[in-house]
């Protein structure tokens, strides 16, 4: 088990999809997301798998969830700076986390 104050190490926040584009060097089918958490964070980005679920149109503009504060990862030529979150489907294909209803991009998730 980890302690609460452990679990507050991890820094989540919401941010709004900006930028999609495809990612053709991904080993599996991804599209590289271009990220705004606002002007403490500010712009950032990453590699979603998440091509299976949703049409690049769809996802400009989306609110998401994700980790602010892991190390930026090397994936092939692009670097990932935040942590997308989601949850897998009955196929196994990645369903976005959000908040479910229109929030501040920067809020906190606790």
């Amino acid at each position: 088990m980890i302690s609460f104050d452990d679990f507050l190490k991890v820094e989540m926040y919401v941010g709004k999809i900006i930028e999609v584009n495809y990612f053709p060097e991904a080993r599996k089918p991804a599209y590289q997301l271009t990220i705004d958490f606002g002007n403490e964070i500010g712009i950032k980005k990453s590699s979603a798998q998440i091509t299976k679920n949703y049409l690049k149109e769809e996802l400009k503009n989306k609110l998401i969830i994700a980790v602010t504060n892991f190390p930026p990862k090397k994936i092939g030529p692009f670097i990932s700076e935040v942590l997308v979150l989601g949850v897998n489907d009955e196929n196994g294909n990645v369903v976005l986390l959000d908040p479910g209803k229109e929030v501040p991009i920067a809020t906190r998730v606790y």
